[in-house]
């Protein structure tokens, strides 16, 4: 009864924070879709442009428009009211609570996604049958797997599942582990290893994901650390240090949520005040030093220390498993590929951003397009890896073949559970989700100045942890807050941090976040066992953080530096680390 009770009352408790931010009072705004309390969207004929899309005013037969080139939809106006009832209100959050809930409840994702779907469909058609399975079916499911950006990752996931396969057959997964025990002799060594790797491939948290998992497995499981734990080390290393890294795609994407030009030096302003992302790794490599795990995380590392049970459960990539000879190979079977698809993946971005065609290197980055680069740099590097390969003589020609197929298979988990967050997130969208919080924000931001900061910190975290997207709340919330502010005022660029902040933690946690998916994918580990298993983590980092924009939102309201927040933040992680070890002791 207990488990039961603990594992629904955050949930409750989320429930009763949403139901008191709907007496929130909305913020005026420009056009229709920002008003308070909006219940407008874009015609979906003529998308905002209100004139016939049929004939264009040029057929006065036109029977859609009678030849006055007015959409007829929307009368011209380019607006339509949306046709649920529940559109900008607290419901439009209550499909994926609900499916956050049932999947840490019932340890079952697909099925719990998939009811988060339905609910939003239910909710979009206000409870009509046909209507709903229309919206979740072709609105929701179809309509994320057909979207360019989406297909271009689901393609990178395939061609990533081929060269892990290709590394495996070729022996030089098992060549890099006994390079790694021969070198490495312990398991605080082969975690600062797996730390370091992913703070080096810093240009995009997929890539890191997945090339981190699949470099490091080898390695941590012949020291039996948990793949839990390692799941937690790459996602950890993921989006916290996307967020602080210059040259990466999460930074082209704050560049473009930015008004007036200045994304990319206000990125750059604000990384010594992107305090959860900061203490994520001072807290992963504090954990590492202190040998200390608490929450479930410590019976997935008992179990792997002690009985040599890296799953302590289920492993949904068991069946993916190659009996390879383990003899042969060599670690520049493996050390290449990655170093090839590393090099691939950073042209194939910048190669997006126009850099071949006279942009300059930042301003490539900055408007590079993930999905394109990384789709194009992975099938480039599978081509070199099929020639070395083959060279080698590493395997025949078939078996290369072969491996297309199992890296399709192999990614199927990771493949279906990104495909339902992407479709809950359009049931989300279609609810009207971020124009509620919207209004939220901006109402509370007419006071309170000093306390902005850890409130933004605070709405960020609910809303990508509602929507598993970080990139749509740095949306929603950044131009809010350079409306608020200028940005000459301090408290401006604490603010802009606090959004990136809040995002970075709410996907961090949530399990419907494409980035737990990737980390899920990269370690091979049961999804729900790691966010079970991360989750306490992330919240002990996001409290602190949060303290740490209270007192950074007092410093400089007084005038003092808010930088001074950050030895603050670090120093109350370090100290709640010790607290925690005197009460549970070592592992490992």
């Amino acid at each position: 009864m207990r488990k039961t009770l603990s594992r629904i009352l955050p949930f409750a408790a989320m429930l009763l924070v949403l139901l008191v931010l709907l007496s929130a009072t909305a913020f005026a705004a420009g056009d229709p879709t920002e008003e308070p309390g909006t219940k407008m969207i874009e015609c979906p004929d003529c998308g905002t442009l209100g004139i016939c899309t049929q004939c264009y005013g040029l057929d006065p037969a036109c029977e859609a428009c009678g030849g006055t080139n007015v959409c007829a939809t929307c009368g011209g106006t380019g607006y339509v009211t949306s046709p649920s009832r529940f559109f900008n209100t607290v419901w439009s959050l209550l499909p994926p609570v609900i499916a956050i809930a049932l999947a840490l409840i019932t340890k079952e994702v697909y099925s719990s996604l998939f009811i988060g779907i339905v609910v939003g469909g239910l909710l979009y058609s206000n409870f009509q049958f046909e209507t709903t399975v229309l919206h979740v079916f072709n609105d929701g499911i179809v309509a994320s797997v057909t979207d360019s950006y989406n297909m271009g990752i689901l393609i990178f996931l395939v061609i990533l599942g081929a060269m892990v396969c290709l590394m495996n057959k070729a022996g030089g997964s098992a060549a890099f582990g006994r390079w790694a025990k021969a070198h490495i002799k312990s398991r605080v060594g082969v975690q600062l290893m797996s730390i370091l790797l992913g703070v080096l491939i810093f240009i995009d948290d997929y890539f890191n994901c997945l090339t981190v998992g699949s470099v490091m497995r080898p390695i941590t499981d012949k020291q039996n650390i948990s793949r839990a734990k390692l799941a937690y080390i790459i996602d950890a290393t993921a989006a916290p240090v996307c967020i602080i890294a210059p040259v990466s795609s999460w930074a082209a994407a704050v560049s473009a949520f930015a008004e007036d030009g200045q994304g990319f030096s206000l990125f750059l302003r604000a990384i010594p005040y992107n305090y959860y992302a900061l203490l994520t790794i001072v807290m992963m490599v504090a954990l590492v030093l202190l040998r200390v795990e608490y929450g479930p995380m410590a019976k997935f590392e008992r179990n792997a220390v002690e009985k040599g049970d890296l799953f302590s459960g289920s492993n949904p990539y068991a069946d993916s498993d190659d009996d390879v000879n383990e003899t042969k190979g060599s670690v520049m079977d493996l050390v290449l590929p990655v170093l090839v698809l590393v090099v691939f993946c950073v042209i194939g971005m910048i190669y997006s951003g126009g850099f071949f065609s006279g942009v300059g290197l930042v301003e490539a980055f900055s408007a590079s397009d993930a999905s394109v680069g990384l789709m194009l740099g992975s099938a480039f590097a599978l081509i070199v890896a099929f020639v070395y390969y083959m060279v080698r003589r590493s395997m025949t020609f078939k078996e290369m073949m072969g491996c297309i197929p199992e890296g399709f298979k192999a990614m199927v988990p990771a493949i279906m559970i990104l495909t339902f967050a992407w479709s809950l997130k359009g049931m989300t969208d279609s609810l009207g989700a971020k124009y509620f919080v919207r209004d939220f924000v901006s109402q509370s931001a007419a006071g309170l100045q000093m306390l902005l900061p850890v409130i933004v910190f605070v709405v960020g975290c609910l809303l990508a942890f509602s929507t598993g997207t970080s990139w749509g709340t740095f949306g929603i919330l950044i131009p809010i807050v350079q409306g608020v502010f200028s940005m000459d005022n301090p408290m401006a660029i604490i603010c802009i941090s606090a959004c990136m902040a809040g995002a970075v933690c709410g996907d961090h946690c949530s399990p419907i976040s494409d980035t737990t998916i990737m980390a899920s994918a990269g370690a091979q580990c049961d999804h729900v066992n790691h966010v079970s298993t991360q989750l306490p983590y992330a919240i002990t980092c996001a409290v602190i953080s949060g303290l740490t924009y209270l007192v950074a939102g007092l410093l400089t309201h007084f005038g003092a530096p808010g930088v001074l927040a950050l030895p603050v933040g670090i120093v109350m992680m370090l100290g709640t680390l010790l607290f925690i070890r005197r009460r549970v002791g070592t592992i490992g």
